[in-house]
């Protein structure tokens, strides 16, 4: 009874700590890296090029780790899941992006704890998770060994490609952090989103999905 109370209160819990905390922390560290990153390519300059390559080395590192350990909570708890693509109301979120929301008619889709993201959403962050993390973090392993062991470098790959990826997976990420700050406002409500990643309770979210 105290379960379904609370949920009745709160709407549905769907994001529990470590998920929230894996959420924050790493939007903390890109935006970090992008900032450090524009100062090693010489689009400003805030601390200086040393001290930015240093933080920026720090930073990624500290990712590579955060994306660690968050792969393993999702294999562990199932969380995964929720990034499977389907095409089950996918037509109808398209509809919704291209002309409902603004006519202001409501989300078609509903949060649940079977799933949380909404087929639009699942298939930007499987992109995310299985193509730009994996480039941006492997052709910065490569730079950084070229940087700080240049005989284990392989001179068969030339660095200017690694570079480009590296740059090229980075401008991707920027244009995904910036469309999701976009459309985490288009929920129910403006910060419906915001709270639930803040809270991990939806209030808009349903207990079961249909």
């Amino acid at each position: 009874m105290a379960d379904t109370r609370q949920q009745s209160a709160k709407g549905v819990f769907l994001f529990p700590l470590f998920e929230r905390f894996w959420h924050w922390s790493q939007a903390m560290l890109i935006i970090g890296l992008m900032v450090t990153g524009a100062e090693i390519r010489g689009y400003w300059a805030f601390v200086g090029f040393e001290k930015a390559l240093n933080l920026h080395i720090i930073g990624a590192f500290s990712l590579i780790v955060l994306w660690t350990f968050a792969i393993f909570w999702h294999v562990v708890t199932g969380q995964w899941r929720h990034y499977v693509l389907t095409t089950k109301g996918l037509w109808k979120v398209v509809l919704f992006y291209a002309s409902g929301i603004f006519l202001g008619s409501p989300h078609p889709f509903r949060p649940s704890p079977k799933r949380k993201h909404n087929p639009m959403q699942a298939m930007a962050y499987l992109t995310f998770h299985l193509l730009m993390a994996p480039a941006i973090w492997i052709s910065g392993v490569i730079l950084w060994i070229y940087g700080r062991y240049p005989a284990l470098y392989p001179d068969a790959v030339p660095v200017i490609w690694i570079n480009g990826v590296h740059v090229a997976a980075a401008f991707l990420i920027g244009a995904f952090l910036v469309a999701h700050l976009y459309l985490i406002t288009t929920g129910e409500t403006v910060f419906a989103q915001l709270r639930a990643m803040i809270t991990g309770w939806d209030n808009f979210g349903k207990v079961e999905e249909d």
